[in-house]
């Protein structure tokens, strides 16, 4: 049994029906209404600790994303090229360089004024993304409920897989869980093929990801806020940082705004441990601003675990 059906969950579902288990999945959202539903989505660890375990993972993953993105139609993957700004080589340059051919510091014509990295890496769009996980945890035998939990022992396997986020403060409980808010605009694209993320030395951020038929602007990193309505001082912030890295942006026709609450926590839990019946349970959350970038080495270590 897997419980909670973000990208996490899903995932995780996914590994363990296709390694022959019988899967069976509570998700308290409908997959397309989840936390990870929201997400931009860039390959990147950002707010995940700790550091060495995050780019373990998102390695791990980065492979599969890699072979989705042969297939972007059905899985929602595609590798585009980017600014990482304010990003040193020796940033990246122990863990990741070797698995992003063309990695180079960027030029003044693909970021003036600026400086950071040029990088190939997988953009998912989670509205098709996440169906396609559905479907194929579906294919391979798995189930998918909709169904609020209000304590882990309510759920009827002889394992149980805790993929909840940030509501696992409340269900474990774990008060170290913590959202951090996101906000982003979604805009008519008006041509922009290339995505960039920075960070300005105030902490703000602006980043956009070119997606099937609009483009995702962002964003916020707003520690223990737990609103999910959207600002509307926000969003004129977001466009207008945006819009000074490119200025197209500034007159593109606004289709949505989204929320999103990270479930941010000092490290990830990847654990096996017990229900108070003697039940197993394996922990699997507090990915911070990661969740699409390391579920797959996330998804296999507990898998791993769930079959001790």
């Amino acid at each position: 049994m897997v419980v909670g059906g973000g990208v996490t969950g899903l995932t995780t579902a996914v590994v363990l029906a296709e390694r022959g288990a019988r899967v069976r999945l509570w998700t308290r959202d409908p997959v397309g209404a989840t936390t990870s539903a929201v997400a931009g989505a860039l390959w990147w660890p950002y707010r995940i600790d700790p550091p060495e375990a995050a780019q373990a993972w998102a390695l791990e993953s980065l492979g599969v994303y890699e072979e989705m993105a042969l297939r972007p139609e059905a899985t929602g993957v595609r590798m585009v090229e980017g600014v990482l700004g304010e990003t040193p080589m020796d940033e990246v340059g122990g863990w990741a360089a070797a698995r992003l051919p063309g990695l180079r510091p960027v030029t003044e014509t693909e970021y003036p004024g600026g400086w950071g990295l040029w990088a190939r890496l997988p953009l998912i769009d989670m509205p098709a993304h996440l169906p396609y996980l559905r479907d194929r945890l579906t294919a391979a035998g798995g189930t998918v409920e909709t169904r609020a939990v209000a304590d882990l022992a309510e759920a009827d396997a002889p394992v149980v897989v805790n993929c909840t986020g940030l509501a696992a403060r409340e269900l474990v409980p774990d008060p170290s869980v913590r959202p951090v808010r996101g906000q982003l605009v979604v805009v008519e694209n008006p041509g922009i093929r290339t995505w960039m993320v920075t960070e300005g030395a105030d902490g703000s951020m602006a980043y956009f990801f070119p997606q099937p038929g609009r483009l995702l602007l962002g964003g916020t990193a707003e520690e223990d806020v737990w609103s999910d309505r959207p600002d509307p001082a926000a969003a004129e912030a977001i466009v207008r940082r945006c819009a000074a890295l490119r200025p197209e942006i500034a007159g593109a026709r606004v289709l949505e705004h989204r929320v999103g609450l990270r479930p941010a926590r000092d490290a990830v839990r990847l654990e096996r441990t017990r229900l108070p019946d003697g039940r197993a349970l394996v922990h699997n959350y507090g990915h911070g601003g990661a969740g699409v970038t390391v579920a797959w080495g996330c998804a296999r270590q507990a898998a791993g675990l769930a079959a001790v």
